[in-house]
């Protein structure tokens, strides 16, 4: 119901400069109101833009937002043109005053504004150039400033660490970069500079130990040559140089052995097929035509693929060594000669096992054995039974065995002395013994001991003649007072009868015991030692000696110390030395008093014993004549006496040392040290304690 008024609002609104126009729709698309009268009553097709937003779907919405409401076109003169339409909702109120529209009826039409947007799109293109001409200078200004500060900070720096890189690459490591930047261009020019500072000691280092090495390669006291496929020398140390006098592009083999063509045997081919290592032994001749001799290595040199293009020969010269392994083989040759003709036999023991390994040609004419024989067996083998006891020991810490028992292949015993010897024998770690067959002069020995007791028996004949004299005179009377009373027919009483047997009985006796010991005494007796008492074996033999020597008037003292430690000994034999000492102290004296008739001398043989921590010491000292400087070296010398002829055969005082040295003792003649005598003679005994 007012159109009027409504066609005057369009009118009004569409004379603003930018509106294009104003149409209102029915539901139809019949335009009921436009600024352009034109239009009116005009029905659009639904398709038309303005109709389409809402007819899209069926049922059309009855809302639709904003931006759909919205659309953008292009006008017939070629610019754009906005359009928005709006519905118009079917108010309460409208349908209650027109009647005309039910209320069920949500949408009664459309108000569709079309504005024109060549203004604005101007203006946008004025903006857009403006903005796209202060972007062009934006972007010039920044440009500009980035270049410069590309150049400043950026390429200058390059250049001068690209110039520093080359100068390294040229070997100049010191010449510092001038970049004081506190970025990452001053901290890599810092970076560039410690590293060129470090390439150069490295190479420093570097040229040093190659220096070294070229030194060591011309000096080192060995020949090395560098050779090619061809077997050409590439190179060559001092030594070669100086030993063989090479031209350039000499061949190994004309310059080792002045050969037209390569050895036979060659290391150096070897390592250019396979690529390892290979040695061998080489002669040839140097440049003073003497002949060497050199061991050979070789070693292939590879480029960086692998592949190898030369190779190297180090050689060391053995020819002193040749020259002494002949030498050594012919003092081999000479010592196994010597080894073999050694008058004693000699073995060659395992020292773990004690057993043969060597022997040499004696041992079959002392034990019988054949080197095949006794190689391999033990050595323990040839020991008699008893004396087999901890020996295994004993030869392994010992360097001397005296008098040891041996078996031959016979099963003869012999007697040996064994000296002993650690060594080495091809590696092996063993015992070099000697043997000494001394039976011989064992058996030679006990005979001269046994003539020794046999003198000595006849120097204690008149003690003995005494001795048996009085127990003789004791049994005579006896039996004579038995005659007596038997031949006058008178009878004994049973007192004095069982007195008198007593008598007999006793002397008889003693006459045994006297008769008994001079039988032990003169029997030959088995080497062996035991453990001994000195005191008793002195009071043994002073049994027969002192009445002789009583009956002489020559005094004995004895000054004997009790308890005396034991040692190891022959008695018989140790009762000989004793023996052997009181005659010739006796001898002394009575020399000494023809020589002094007219001077009353003292006629004493002082006899004494005494022990220390390690050794018993036996002194016999006597009133004699004395030894003089001139003889005192001799009195132990076998045949040597200074008695007249027929009184003395020499050999009592070097039987007495043998003696002595078997028990492990020493005896030693001095003056006289007795305080109380100025004059005559001491020898002196010392013996080790049995432990």
């Amino acid at each position: 119901d007012s159109n009027d008024d409504i066609n005057q609002i369009i009118n009004n609104i569409a004379k603003q400069k930018e509106i294009e126009s104003i149409r209102i729709y029915n539901k139809r698309g019949q335009i009921k109101f436009s600024s352009k009268i034109s239009e009116v009553d005009q029905i659009t097709s639904i398709k038309d833009e303005a109709c389409y937003v809402c007819h899209r779907t069926k049922p059309p919405p009855d809302k639709l937002s904003l931006k759909e409401r919205t659309r953008i076109f292009n006008s017939s003169d070629g610019y754009r043109q906005l359009g928005i339409i709006y519905p118009i909702l079917n108010e309460p109120d409208c349908a209650s005053r027109c009647h005309i529209h039910s209320k069920e009826e949500k949408i009664l039409g459309a108000l569709d504004l079309v504005v024109s947007l060549a203004e604005k799109d101007k203006e946008i293109m004025l903006f857009i150039k403006l903005i796209i001409g202060t972007g062009i200078l934006v972007f010039i200004i920044l440009s500009s400033i980035i270049t410069i500060v590309v150049i400043r900070f950026i390429n200058l720096p390059i250049k001068q660490m690209t110039a520093a890189t080359d100068r390294i690459a040229d070997g100049d490591f010191f010449t510092p970069i001038n970049v004081r930047q506190n970025d990452e261009m001053g901290r890599l020019a810092a970076s560039i500079n410690k590293m060129g500072a470090n390439i150069g000691e490295k190479q420093i280092e570097l040229n040093k130990q190659k220096d070294q090495y070229q030194t060591l390669f011309e000096l080192v006291p060995c020949l090395i040559t560098v050779q090619d496929k061809k077997y050409k020398l590439l190179s060559y140390n001092r030594k070669f140089a100086d030993m063989f006098d090479p031209k350039p592009d000499d061949h190994c083999y004309y310059a080792y052995k002045g050969l037209n063509k390569k050895c036979d045997d060659c290391p150096v081919e070897r390592t250019f097929k396979d690529g390892k290592q290979h040695h061998g032994e080489q002669t040839g001749i140097n440049k003073d035509g003497t002949i060497s001799h050199w061991i050979v290595k070789t070693a292939g040199i590879t480029d960086s693929s692998g592949k190898i293009v030369s190779a190297m020969e180090m050689s060391i010269d053995i020819t002193p060594r040749k020259k002494l392994e002949q030498e050594l083989k012919k003092s081999e040759a000479n010592y196994y000669a010597i080894f073999n003709n050694m008058p004693c036999p000699v073995f060659v023991l395992d020292m773990k096992t004690l057993k043969i390994v060597d022997c040499n040609e004696m041992v079959k004419a002392v034990y019988g054995y054949s080197r095949k024989e006794i190689i391999q067996t033990s050595y323990l083998n040839l020991f008699y039974n008893r004396e087999k006891k901890d020996l295994g020991k004993i030869i392994i810490r010992s360097s001397f065995i005296n008098k040891i028992r041996h078996i031959n292949k016979a099963g003869k015993i012999i007697f040996v002395n064994i000296r002993i010897s650690p060594s080495e024998y091809s590696g092996l770690k063993v015992l070099l013994i000697a043997a000494s067959d001394i039976t011989k002069r064992l058996e030679t020995e006990q005979q001269l001991i046994q003539a020794g007791k046999l003198a000595t028996l006849g120097e204690m004949a008149t003690g003995v003649a005494h001795e048996l004299n009085q127990p003789l005179s004791v049994m005579k009377t006896a039996s004579s007072f038995f005659i007596k009373k038997i031949n006058n027919h008178e009878e004994i009483d049973n007192k004095i009868l069982f007195t008198m047997l007593e008598k007999i009985d006793v002397n008889v006796d003693r006459a045994s015991k006297i008769i008994n010991h001079m039988r032990q005494f003169a029997r030959k007796s088995e080497p062996g030692l035991e453990k001994v008492d000195v005191n008793k074996v002195i009071e043994k033999t002073l049994e027969i000696f002192s009445r002789q020597l009583k009956a002489r008037g020559i005094e004995l003292v004895l000054e004997i110390e009790k308890n005396l430690p034991k040692i190891n000994a022959d008695p018989a034999r140790l009762e000989q030395v004793f023996l052997n000492l009181i005659i010739n102290a006796r001898d002394a004296i009575e020399e000494n008093i023809l020589l002094n008739k007219d001077v009353i001398t003292e006629k004493k043989i002082i006899l004494k014993t005494q022990s220390t921590a390690e050794n018993v010491i036996c002194s016999i000292c006597d009133t004699g004549t004395g030894v003089s400087e001139e003889i005192i070296d001799k009195v132990f010398e076998p045949f040597f006496t200074t008695k007249e002829v027929g009184k003395g055969t020499g050999i009592g005082l070097s039987i007495s040392y043998g003696i002595v040295k078997e028990f492990g003792g020493t005896i030693k003649v001095e003056p006289n040290i007795n305080p109380e005598i100025n004059h005559g003679a001491c020898f002196i005994i010392t013996f080790p304690i049995l432990r």
